[in-house]
């Protein structure tokens, strides 16, 4: 049954007579722990997307439903929801330090500094996370010890 390609000078063989430990491994059931951990710290960015507490609101979410399942990930979600929490009254103190002294130039880039710090943060938790190691964000409170 075997036939020989002049072109090639390859064998072909049907499909019934390869060798089953030929077969490719399984692919894993999930994301492993340092996925989850991952997707916790990048969940905040929904808060790009829904307006308000979409940035504390995918990390409580994630860590509601997986902290028992997923090694590591209670300490990462408090950590994160700690640092959610502290950039969101970091955030409206400085909308108020803005709304009041918005004379000057400085009170009204401060919200926009802050977004932006905030916005980096985020991706250097990530990737550290991504990394498998444990980042601890800067200006944060600790809620959840």
């Amino acid at each position: 049954m075997h036939r020989r390609l002049a072109f090639w000078s390859a064998q072909i063989e049907p499909c019934d007579a390869m060798d089953q430990s030929q077969s490719p491994p399984p692919l894993p059931e999930g994301p492993s722990a340092t996925q989850w951990i991952t997707i916790v710290h990048l969940s905040a960015l929904a808060g790009i997307l829904l307006v308000g507490f979409g940035h504390m609101l995918g990390p409580f979410i994630i860590w509601l439903l997986k902290k028992q399942d997923v090694p590591g990930l209670d300490a990462a979600g408090k950590n994160v929801l700690n640092f959610q929490i502290s950039w969101t009254l970091w955030g409206i103190l400085s909308a108020i330090v803005a709304a009041f002294g918005s004379c000057l130039v400085f009170p009204l880039a401060i919200p926009l500094i802050l977004l932006a710090f905030w916005l980096f943060y985020v991706i250097k938790g990530a990737i550290a996370a991504s990394n498998g190691a444990i980042y601890q964000f800067p200006l944060t409170i600790r809620f959840f010890p």
